[in-house]
C-alpha cells in the first residue's frame, strides 16, 4: 500500500519504528490493554490478549470472530493469509513478525525480521515466508530460522513483490527499476526499467502484470517482455490501492485539491477488454484499501482507515446499508487482507490489534491447507526427579548450557526487589461446595485450572464491570440504539441452534454448568417457563405437586407434578414441558384471559410479557387451588390413602398462598357491610405523590394490602348504587407471599427508579458520603451502611445501585385488626417484650401467640427489555439446602439466574437490583420464615401396578377381534432390571420453519412440533417374550397437518375416537404406564429411544436405556437404521410399506439378543469390533440399502426368538 496521502496522524508513528532499542513502552499505547499481557525489555508482546469476546457468527455475512494484539503499541503494517497453512501473519513497524495459527488466533510463532526498518510485505511459499523491508528481503522458516538474508542497495527503497512462479520473484519501490530475483540462486537475474517510478503495488493475472504508482496510474505489461502494453491514469494526485478479477480492474486513490490530497469517494473502474474506464462507483465511505471477494458475485470489498467497510458489486450502486464497521482499537487501520478461501478478512490497526472477520463459526483459510507442525513437547518430564530436600544431590543432574556470560536470571541487587504477589481470591465454585467441619472446609476441585497453578497477574477490577462487558456484541447500532449494550449477556434471550442431527450436538453445557434442569423455549407459550421453575423450588408445593393425581385427563397439576418429576431426576440436562402447554392449552379459561400465544406474536414479541407472566401467576395459583380441591372425587390411579399434606377437603394451595380478608364497604348513609374473602396473591398500589419523597416498599407493600377506595357499590339500606368506602383488614397472612409489581407504564417505573436513587443517597449519606466505587472498606466501615430500609451490608458501590426492594419483610397483625408491615435486615431482633430471651421461645410459638412473622424474599421474575429479540422473561431463584442436598450432596443456599436453559449462579444483591431501562421486575414472592418444617415433605408415588391392568379403549367402534396386545396378568408385574422393547410412531402438530442461506444450506429455525399416536411395549422375557403388552394409539385434539403415514402407519382417523377401530386412549394414561415401569426400574430396549422419550416427555435415567442406534455404532461413522441392521443380522426384512411399532420394537429386542451373543455379553468388545467394520464395508457397498429381491438374503444368519407367539 502506499503510505503516501494517508493520515497525517501516522508521522507520531516514526520514533516508534526505532523502539526495539528503547525499553519505554510506546506514548500512545492503550493503558486499557496493558492487563494480563507481559512485556518482555524490548516492547514485545510475549501473549496475544483478546480485546473483545467472540460474537456469534451468522452463516454468509462477515462478523467479528477473534481478536487479538500482535505487539502492543507497535502498529500493523502488513498482514497476509499463508496459502499453505492454516496461518495468519503480521508484520510490525518495528519489524517484528507474528504468526497466528487456526481461526482462533493461537500464536504460532513470533520473531524479529528487521532491528529498525518496517515490514512492508509478506508473500508464503511451501517452505518458508519472505519478509520485503525497505532493503532487504528475508527469506525464513515459519518457526523463525532463517533461510536466507538477501540485501539490497542502501539506496533502495523497497515497497512491493510479486511471485510470478514457484522460483522468480519481482520487487519494485521507489526506484525507477523492477528487480527480478531466483529464489533457487538468491541472485538477481533482471533490471526491469520503469518509465513512471514509484511501483508500489504488483499484481498479475494470465495476461498482464499491473503495477500500481504512486503519481496515481496503473500500467499494464507484456508477461514475457514486461513492455508498457497500456497505461490508465487513475488519481491526480496517489494510488491507495486497487485490484483485479476477470475483466474489471478497480482502484481508489487521492485527488489533488487547493488544500492538499484528498481521499476521493469515487472508484476508478476500468474493462480490460475495450481498455476503457466505465462508470467510476461512488462509495460511502473514504477508502484507503479494496479486494475482490468473488464467492457469488464479483463483490468489492471497500475498507476505509477509520474501520468502515463497505459491500458493492463493481458496475453498481452502493448501498449504505452494506456497511459495517471493524471497531479498531487504534484510531487507524494500516492493513488489510482476504484468505485464499474468501472466508476470513484480516486487519491490523495502529495500535498493534489484528481483528479476524468470517462468515462462518468455522472457516477454513484456504480450501486445502496441509497440516501444520508443531514444536516437540517439553521433555522435562522424562529427566528423573529431584528430592530437594537432600543436601548432598548433585546439582550437576540439572541440564543448563555451558556458558561464560552472567545468566539472564542473575539480576544485580539495585534493579531488583521482593515483590510478593497478593493472594487469589478462592474460586466461588469452591466455596458455594464448600462443607467446614470445624474451622476446616472442604470442597471437590472445580478443575477451572491446572494444578498448582495460578495466573501470574490478577485482574484488579471487578469482571462484572470490565470496560469491555458493557459493550454490545455487535458494533453496528451502537449510537442509534445506545440501550442495547445494557442488557447482560447472561439475560439475553437464549434460543437453541438447530443442526441436521437436531437437538444433539448442541451444547446445552455451555449455558449451564450446575446440576439444576433448564427448560427448553422453542415449545408454544414457553414464556412461563421462569415461573414454572419459581413453583418448582419452593419444597412444599413440589412435593404437594407430585403427590397429586386425579383422573381428568387435562389437569394442570397432574401434569405439573410429571414435568417436576423429571427436574428432579435431570442431572443438568434440559427439560421441556409440552404436555404440561399441552393441557394449558385446552383450559377454557387460559384462552379467555389472553394467556395463549399464537406463534406470530410469541415470535415478534407484539404481547407484553410483564402483563402476561403476572396474569399467568394468577390462573396458575386458581388452578392448582381448584385442582387440589377435587381430591374427593374418586382416584382412578391412587390407592386408599390420601395427600400427605391435607387430611380433610380443603386445598393446601390455600393454605400456602391464601390470605383471609374481611372486607368493609361504608356507605355515606352510615350502614356499613363486612364480607370475608381470600386471595391468593397481591398486587402492587403505588402512591400518587410526584415530589420524590422517599417511600419504604413496606409501605407501599401494606397500602396494596389494606387497600382503602372510594367505588360505587350497591347499598342494602339505601337500595340504590352509592358513593361507599371500600377497606380491607387482614385475618390470617399466607405461608407465601405472592406479589405482582403491575409495573407496566412509565409511571410505576420511574416510581421504581426514584426509590432506588433516594435508598442510594441515602446509603451514601449515611456513610458521611465518603463511598467511592475504587475505594475498599473495611468491614466494621460497612457494618453502618445498612439502612432502615432493609439493605444488608454491601462489599462495593454497585450492589447499592437499582435497589429498593429488600430481602426480608417483618408482618403483624395488631389486636384491632390492622397490620404492621416494615423492612427487615438480619441484624434486628423480634422485641417481644412478653417472651423474655430469644433462647427461650421457639420461633413457631413467638408466631402463634403474638401474629409476628418474618418472610424472606424468595423469587423475583423479570421481564428484560430488548428490542432485537421482543424481550424476555427471566427468574432469579434463592435455591434451598434440599435442592442441593439432593443434586449435589452439599447444604447451602445460593442464588441462581434462570432464563430457559440458562442456569448460572448470581449474587444476591443481583436480585433485587432493577435497571429500569432494561430489567423490569414482575413478580416477587416472599416466604415465611421455617416454612418448611410446618408441612410433610414426603414424596409417595402416587402410580400404582394397577395403570398396566385392562382398561377400556375410547373407541367406539374397537371390536375385541381387532386387539393387537395382551395386557400383563398380576404374575406378570415387571421386576427390577426386567427387558421392555419399546417403540413410538409420530404425527405432526406444526411444519418445520427453514430458511435457505446464501450457500444453499437449510437452516432451521424452528422445529417440527410433533406428538406421539402410538406407544407400543413388547415382554422381554418370560414364555410370553416378544407378545406386547402396550399398544395404545393417543388420542388427540389438536390439528394434525400431516399423519406421515410412510413411516408412522398411522392412517387419518386411527386417533378419532368416533371412527378408530385401533385401543385408543389418552396420553395421560399412556404417559403414567410408561412413568411406573421407569419407576420400578425395567430397562427399555429400541431403535433411536432418545427422540421418541423426547416427544413423550419422560426423563429416563441413562441405566435404563439400551439403545440399538448406539450399541452398533462406531465413532465417528454414521447411524444404522433398524430396517438395514434386521436384514444383516437377523435375516429379516421389515417396513416394507410402512413402519408398525410392534415389528419394531420386536425386532430391536433381537438386535440386542444379538449383540449379547457376538460380544459375549460385553465381555469381548474386540471381537464386536471387527463384526462392526465388517457392518460399516457391507454398507457403504450397498449404500445402506437392503435388497428389494425377495430370493436375496442377508449375509448373516440369526436365530430368531423361538418363543414368540403369533397373534
Amino acid at each position: 500500500m502506499n503510505f503516501e496521502g494517508l493520515d497525517p496522524g501516522l508521522a507520531e508513528y516514526a520514533p516508534a519504528m526505532h523502539s526495539a532499542l528503547d525499553p519505554v513502552l510506546d506514548a500512545h499505547l492503550n493503558p486499557s490493554l496493558l492487563q494480563n499481557v507481559d512485556l518482555d525489555p524490548e516492547g514485545v508482546a510475549l501473549e496475544a490478549l483478546p480485546v473483545q469476546e467472540s460474537v456469534h457468527i451468522m452463516e454468509g455475512v462477515y462478523s467479528e470472530l477473534h481478536s487479538v494484539v500482535a505487539e502492543v503499541g507497535v502498529p500493523v503494517s502488513v498482514s497476509h493469509f499463508d496459502l499453505h497453512e492454516e496461518m495468519l501473519w503480521v508484520g510490525s513497524h518495528g519489524g517484528h513478525a507474528t504468526s497466528f495459527f487456526g481461526p482462533a488466533l493461537e500464536r504460532y510463532s513470533s520473531f524479529q525480521v528487521n532491528g529498525s526498518d518496517d515490514i512492508r510485505q509478506i508473500q508464503s511459499l511451501e517452505n518458508g515466508i519472505l519478509f520485503l523491508t525497505k532493503n532487504n528481503l528475508k527469506y525464513m522458516a515459519r518457526g523463525g530460522l532463517i533461510i536466507f538474508d538477501y540485501l539490497l542497495e542502501e539506496s533502495e527503497d523497497m515497497h512491493s513483490l510479486l511471485l510470478t512462479d514457484s522460483s522468480t520473484l519481482l520487487v519494485g519501490g521507489l526506484q525507477n527499476h523492477i528487480l527480478e530475483i531466483d529464489l533457487n540462486t538468491v541472485q538477481e537475474t533482471q533490471k526491469y526499467a520503469v518509465e513512471t517510478p514509484g511501483v508500489t503495488i504488483m499484481r498479475q493475472t494470465n495476461r498482464f502484470f499491473f503495477c500500481g504508482h504512486t503519481s496515481g496510474k496503473v500500467s499494464l505489461r507484456d508477461l514475457r517482455t514486461f513492455k508498457v502494453e497500456h497505461e490508465f491514469d487513475a488519481f491526480s494526485g496517489s494510488l491507495s490501492d486497487f485490484d483485479v478479477h476477470g475483466n474489471l480492474l478497480a482502484a481508489c486513490g487521492f485527488s489533488s485539491r487547493l488544500t492538499g490530497l484528498a481521499c476521493d469517494r469515487f472508484l476508478k473502474v476500468y474493462d480490460l477488454r475495450m481498455m476503457r474506464a466505465i462508470t467510476p462507483l461512488q462509495v460511502h465511505v473514504d477508502p484507503a484499501f479494496l479486494r475482490f471477494i468473488p464467492t457469488y458475485t464479483s463483490r468489492l470489498a471497500i475498507i476505509s482507515q477509520s474501520g468502515q467497510c463497505q459491500f458493492c458489486e463493481p458496475t453498481g450502486l452502493a448501498n449504505p446499508a452494506d456497511i459495517f464497521h471493524v471497531n479498531p482499537v487504534g484510531p487507524l487501520l494500516m492493513t488489510f487482507d482476504v484468505s485464499a478461501s474468501k472466508q476470513a478478512l484480516a486487519f491490523g490497526d495502529s495500535e498493534g490489534c489484528v481483528h479476524l472477520w468470517t462468515d462462518s463459526p468455522e472457516p477454513s483459510f484456504n480450501p486445502y491447507s496441509r497440516e501444520t507442525e508443531f514444536a516437540l513437547p517439553c521433555l522435562v518430564d522424562s529427566l528423573p526427579p529431584l528430592d530437594w530436600s537432600q543436601d548432598l544431590l548433585p546439582l550437576s543432574l540439572i541440564p543448563v548450557p555451558l556458558t561464560t556470560d552472567t545468566l539472564l536470571s542473575d539480576w544485580p541487587a539495585a534493579n531488583s526487589a521482593p515483590a510478593p504477589r497478593r493472594a487469589p481470591p478462592v474460586d466461588a465454585e469452591i466455596l458455594r461446595t464448600m462443607k467446614k467441619v470445624g474451622f476446616i472446609g472442604y470442597a471437590p476441585n472445580p478443575r477451572t485450572r491446572l494444578r498448582n497453578q495460578i495466573p501470574y497477574r490478577l485482574k484488579e477490577s471487578d469482571s462484572e464491570f470490565d470496560s469491555f462487558s458493557q459493550v454490545t456484541e455487535s458494533p453496528i447500532g451502537r449510537e442509534e440504539e445506545p440501550h442495547l449494550h445494557m442488557v447482560s449477556k447472561k439475560y439475553r434471550k437464549v434460543t437453541i441452534k438447530y443442526s441436521k442431527l437436531g437437538l444433539e450436538d448442541f451444547d446445552f453445557k455451555h449455558y449451564n454448568k450446575t446440576l439444576f434442569a433448564g427448560l427448553e423455549p422453542h415449545i408454544p407459550n414457553a414464556y412461563c417457563n421462569c415461573m414454572i421453575q419459581v413453583l418448582y423450588f419452593l419444597e412444599p408445593v413440589r412435593c404437594l405437586i407430585q403427590n397429586h393425581l386425579c383422573q381428568k385427563e387435562f389437569c394442570l397439576a397432574c401434569e405439573l407434578g410429571f414435568l417436576f418429576h423429571m427436574l428432579d431426576l435431570s442431572r443438568g440436562d434440559p427439560c421441556q414441558g409440552s404436555n404440561f402447554l399441552r393441557a394449558f392449552r385446552t383450559i377454557p379459561e387460559a384462552s379467555a384471559l389472553g394467556l395463549i400465544l399464537a406463534d406470530s406474536d410469541e415470535a415478534s414479541g407484539k404481547g407484553n410479557l410483564a402483563r402476561l407472566i403476572q396474569r399467568w401467576n394468577r390462573f396458575i395459583l386458581t388452578q392448582l387451588h381448584q385442582d387440589m380441591q377435587e381430591l374427593e372425587a374418586p382416584q382412578a390411579y391412587r390407592g386408599a390413602g390420601g395427600s400427605s399434606f391435607c387430611s380433610s377437603g380443603d386445598s393446601v394451595i390455600g393454605q400456602l398462598f391464601s390470605c383471609e380478608m374481611e372486607n368493609c364497604s361504608l356507605c355515606r348513609c352510615g350502614s356499613e357491610t363486612v364480607r370475608a374473602s381470600s386471595t391468593l396473591l397481591f398486587t402492587l398500589s403505588y402512591p400518587e405523590d410526584k415530589t420524590g419523597k422517599s417511600c419504604d416498599f413496606a409501605q407501599v407493600l401494606k397500602r396494596s394490602i389494606c387497600l382503602e377506595q372510594n367505588t360505587q357499590a350497591w347499598c342494602d339500606n339505601c337500595e340504590k348504587y352509592q358513593p361507599t368506602i371500600q377497606t380491607r383488614n387482614i385475618r390470617h397472612l399466607p405461608d407465601i407471599l405472592v406479589i405482582n409489581c403491575e409495573v407496566n407504564s412509565l409511571k410505576e417505573a420511574d416510581f421504581w427508579r426514584m426509590q432506588a436513587e433516594v435508598a442510594f443517597k441515602m446509603a451514601i449519606k449515611k456513610h458521611g458520603g465518603e463511598i467511592s466505587k475504587n475505594k475498599e472498606f473495611a468491614l466494621a466501615d460497612w457494618k453502618e451502611l445498612g439502612s432502615p430500609e432493609g439493605m444488608l451490608m454491601c462489599s462495593s458501590i454497585e450492589e447499592l445501585k437499582n435497589v429498593w426492594l429488600p430481602f426480608s419483610i417483618r408482618m403483624k397483625i395488631t389486636k384491632n385488626k390492622g397490620l404492621d408491615v416494615c423492612n427487615w435486615t438480619d441484624g434486628d431482633e423480634i422485641q417481644l417484650s412478653s417472651l423474655g430471651t430469644p433462647s427461650q421461645w421457639g420461633p413457631a410459638r413467638a408466631e402463634e401467640e403474638h401474629g409476628v412473622y418474618v418472610y424472606d424474599l424468595m423469587a423475583t421474575v423479570v421481564h428484560i427489555l430488548d428490542s432485537r429479540t421482543g424481550g424476555s422473561l427471566v427468574a432469579h431463584i434463592k435455591v434451598g439446602e434440599t435442592y442441593h442436598q439432593r443434586k449435589e450432596g452439599v447444604t447451602h443456599q445460593q442464588w441462581y439466574l434462570f432464563n430457559d436453559f440458562l442456569i448460572e449462579p448470581i449474587d444476591k444483591h443481583e436480585a433485587v437490583q432493577f435497571d429500569m431501562n432494561w430489567k423490569v421486575p414482575a413478580i416477587l414472592y416472599y416466604v415465611k420464615r421455617n416454612l418448611n418444617s410446618k408441612y410433610n415433605l414426603n414424596i409417595k408415588n402416587p402410580i400404582e401396578a394397577s395403570v398396566l391392568l385392562a382398561e377400556a379403549s375410547l373407541a367406539r367402534k374397537q371390536r375385541k377381534t381387532h386387539t393387537t396386545f395382551i395386557p400383563l396378568m398380576l404374575n406378570e408385574m415387571p421386576q427390577v432390571g426386567d427387558l421392555v422393547g419399546l417403540d413410538a410412531e409420530f404425527v405432526t402438530l406444526n411444519e418445520e420453519e427453514a430458511e435457505l442461506r446464501s450457500d444453499g444450506t437449510k437452516s432451521t429455525i424452528k422445529p417440527s412440533q410433533m406428538s406421539v399416536a402410538r406407544i407400543t411395549c413388547v415382554r422381554g422375557q418370560g414364555p410370553n417374550e416378544g407378545i406386547p403388552f402396550i399398544d395404545d394409539y393417543i388420542s388427540t385434539q389438536e390439528q394434525v397437518v400431516d399423519y406421515l403415514t410412510q413411516y408412522s402407519g398411522i392412517k387419518p382417523g386411527d386417533l378419532d375416537a368416533k371412527i378408530s377401530s385401533k385401543h385408543l386412549t389418552t396420553l395421560k394414561s399412556t404417559y403414567l404406564k410408561l412413568r411406573f415401569l421407569i419407576d420400578i426400574g425395567v430397562k427399555f430396549v429400541g431403535h433411536g429411544l432418545q427422540k421418541d422419550f423426547r416427544v413423550i416427555n419422560l426423563m429416563v435415567p441413562k441405566d435404563q436405556v439400551l439403545d440399538t442406534v448406539y450399541l452398533f455404532h462406531m465413532p465417528r461413522k454414521r447411524m444404522i437404521s433398524l430396517r438395514f441392521l434386521a436384514w444383516y443380522f437377523l435375516d429379516l426384512k421389515i417396513q416394507g410399506e410402512t413402519h408398525d411399532s410392534i415389528e419394531d420394537a420386536r425386532t430391536a429386542l433381537q438386535l440386542y439378543r444379538k449383540y449379547l451373543e457376538l460380544s459375549k455379553n460385553g465381555t469381548e468388545p474386540e471381537s464386536f469390533h471387527k463384526v462392526l467394520k465388517g457392518l460399516y464395508e457391507k454398507g457403504r457397498k450397498m449404500d445402506w440399502k437392503v435388497p428389494e429381491p425377495e430370493g436375496q438374503t442377508s449375509p448373516k444368519n440369526a436365530a430368531v426368538f423361538s418363543s414368540v407367539l403369533a397373534l
